[in-house]
């Protein structure tokens, strides 16, 4: 897919394009994660971009995109206040203002991920310790994707990945919902070329 045909497609009214990925960021790459969020909020209008306000991709996407169109930054966090500092003042989603049992589908596909799994139904139910809060950030991931009631879902998935150790982590579990619900998705291999 070239940028062109990326933006002819996407730039419309209710798309959500996911910008993220993972915490560490080759230093020579550093650079053209800010540089795509900048590139895609100067040159579309409508599209709105997420996150999961993480150090590393997630800033350095937003930071781009925060350069250009603030206004058009929404992150999803898993509890209030999560790297207030880093947040700029964006359209901000918190897990804690989301009723998860009213969310079925976020809860059985943020099951998928194994390493989480059996700590996501006892998140729910409220028993929030530092062991459940590791099922916080998956399913964050999980709605950043899916959306809520009131977020509408994705459409789109931009990510920046460890192409030596591709589909692990929060990351992988992303990559893996989108996949799961017809979301296409791109990493650093297609997308450097838009540079």
């Amino acid at each position: 897919m070239t940028f062109n045909e990326f933006k002819d497609r996407y730039d419309d009214e209710g798309s959500v394009v996911l910008l993220e990925g993972k915490r560490n960021v080759l230093e020579p790459d550093r650079d053209k994660l800010h540089e795509l969020g900048r590139l895609l909020a100067s040159t579309t209008e409508k599209m709105i971009f997420r996150s999961g306000n993480a150090p590393g991709s997630d800033e350095l996407f937003a930071g781009g995109v925060a350069s250009v169109a603030p206004d058009r930054m929404q992150v999803i966090v898993p509890y209030t206040g999560h790297r207030k500092k880093q947040n700029r003042d964006f359209d901000t989603v918190s897990l804690d203002d989301v009723n998860l049992s009213e969310e079925p589908e976020v809860v059985y596909q943020s099951k998928s991920n194994k390493k989480t799994e059996k700590h996501i139904d006892r998140y729910v139910a409220g028993d929030h310790n530092k062991f459940t809060v590791k099922a916080a950030y998956i399913i964050r991931d999980t709605v950043k994707v899916l959306g809520t009631e009131e977020v509408p879902p994705a459409t789109f998935g931009i990510f920046y990945d460890d192409l030596k150790k591709p589909m692990s982590g929060g990351t992988g579990h992303t990559i893996n919902v989108c996949r799961q619900n017809d979301i296409p998705t791109i990493d650093q291999s297609v997308w450097f070329e838009w540079l």
